[in-house]
């Protein structure tokens, strides 16, 4: 009987050894991955233009502002036609009417003054024909027209919105430039890539294509989309 008892345990030794062998064997090679990123970028042209004009005018009394701002309006509908801009994608967004002698506490020698300021949205998808008009804006100012920057950028702002057409081709991009590092790492290393371990899409960035001083993304027709991703590949 002990010579059975001392044979099962010998055997269950060697079993738990070889167990135990096992394990520190898949996690040597569970801890040996590589971490890469893969880059994709690609170039596009802005779909959607927004161009807020903003105009004010000012008399000492309401009806002389009044006028003068229905003169600009004139003046800015007519430019706008000028420049072959539907006067559909033109709508009228703000108006605010201000009399200086109605402020909570108005100086003594505070003249009454009325200030009308104006904004009309160009709203169009025709980019090239927003960026030449908003090339001629000076023609604004040549023909009385008191342009205003006080409530955001006075030149339009381009938008795209196709991102969502262009991700699953930039996704594909990004993980195949992140496969090849990772093969050539592995390759360096003397080791054989192994399957995925691991994989972050990145996020999706729009850059102006231009990164000068000062230049704003909403500002450049043309756009830079980048994304990266991170990838994890085991070694083996």
């Amino acid at each position: 009987m002990k010579a059975v008892s001392a044979l099962i345990l010998g055997i269950s030794t060697i079993i738990a050894a070889s167990l135990l062998g096992d394990g520190l064997t898949n996690l040597r090679t569970g801890d040996r991955f590589v971490t890469v990123k893969g880059v994709a970028e690609r170039e596009v042209q802005a779909d959607l233009a927004l161009w807020p004009i903003r105009f004010v005018a000012t008399g000492n009394t309401l009806a002389e502002a009044r006028d003068r701002a229905r003169a600009s309006l004139d003046s800015i509908q007519a430019f706008l036609k000028l420049q072959a801009i539907d006067a559909a994608n033109v709508e009228l967004l703000k108006l605010d009417v201000t009399d200086t002698r109605a402020t909570p506490y108005p100086g003594a020698d505070t003249p009454q003054k009325f200030i009308i300021n104006q904004t009309l949205m160009v709203r169009s998808d025709d980019i090239e024909r927003i960026r030449q008009a908003a090339q001629n804006v000076g023609d604004l100012v040549d023909s009385g027209v008191v342009l205003s920057a006080d409530y955001g950028p006075s030149g339009p702002t381009y938008l795209f919105n196709g991102l969502n057409d262009i991700k699953p081709a930039m996704i594909a991009q990004a993980t195949a430039s992140a496969r090849k590092a990772a093969e050539q790492f592995a390759q360096d290393a003397e080791a054989e890539l192994g399957g995925l371990r691991r994989a972050n899409q990145g996020v999706f960035q729009i850059l102006p294509r231009d990164q000068a001083p000062g230049i704003s993304e909403g500002q450049q027709p043309v756009k830079t989309v980048r994304v990266v991703s991170t990838v994890e590949y085991y070694l083996q």
